[in-house]
């Protein structure tokens, strides 16, 4: 094959997965909510990028269940449907114990004091009435494990169906965020003293402890 005369462009790769998370995350904090249109046009002039990559996100975010898009008509936030979040619970379940399985009776000091200093967000976040910080503190609380794994199956599979269950999140944060500290001392604890078993079973239960009923809501940021 001839070599091509001409430098490839510039690869886009970059701009369309920062296009995703921006709006993967203004849909997971509600500056969307459920329900409400999402319009290529508005949102590439938000974003300040041409409207393919927002295109592709939205099929992105259809993928996850985030919008829900009805063809040649509108792409809308998705309401949140409990049996949706209870089947991503269950895989994301699955996959945190897996990344705990790796890690326990392994974990070193940095990525303890790692666990530890994002708990400290999701407590101050918490106490401030921040939920959406409080969101992404637990989330870069047990992405610790995840990282320490390095399986990018899992972070695959994370990046998916995690996004259903942290907008679900919020509700219980709000409601009752201090048993979620908790749990993450606790965890943190088992870690510390190589209990694998028990880190494991603490983990499977502190995401199933997350119950979603019909009257299920999200609150706003």
């Amino acid at each position: 094959m001839p070599i091509p005369q001409r430098a490839p462009g510039v690869d886009r790769t970059l701009l369309r997965d920062d296009v995703f998370r921006r709006l993967r995350d203004a849909i997971v904090d509600c500056t969307f909510l459920p329900g409400e249109q999402l319009k290529d046009m508005e949102l590439a002039e938000w974003l300040g990028v041409s409207r393919t990559p927002v295109r592709e996100a939205l099929l992105r975010l259809g993928a996850s269940g985030l919008v829900v898009s009805k063809p040649g008509r509108s792409t809308a936030v998705s309401a949140i449907d409990p049996k949706a979040v209870r089947d991503a619970r269950d895989v994301v379940a699955a996959m945190h114990v897996l990344a705990l399985r790796g890690m326990a009776g392994n974990a070193n000091e940095g990525e303890l004091d790692r666990m530890r200093a994002a708990n400290r967000r999701f407590a101050v976040a918490l106490d401030a009435g921040d939920i959406s910080a409080a969101v992404d503190a637990d989330e870069e609380f047990h992405q610790v494990p995840v990282a320490s794994l390095g399986n990018d199956a899992i972070v695959a599979v994370l990046d998916q169906f995690g996004p259903v269950v942290r907008r679900a999140e919020r509700s219980r944060f709000a409601a009752d965020g201090q048993a979620s500290f908790e749990r993450h001392e606790q965890l943190i604890a088992l870690l510390a003293s190589g209990d694998a078993r028990g880190a494991e079973d603490l983990t499977f239960d502190t995401w199933h402890s997350l119950s979603v009923d019909e009257d299920s809501s999200v609150e706003p940021r």
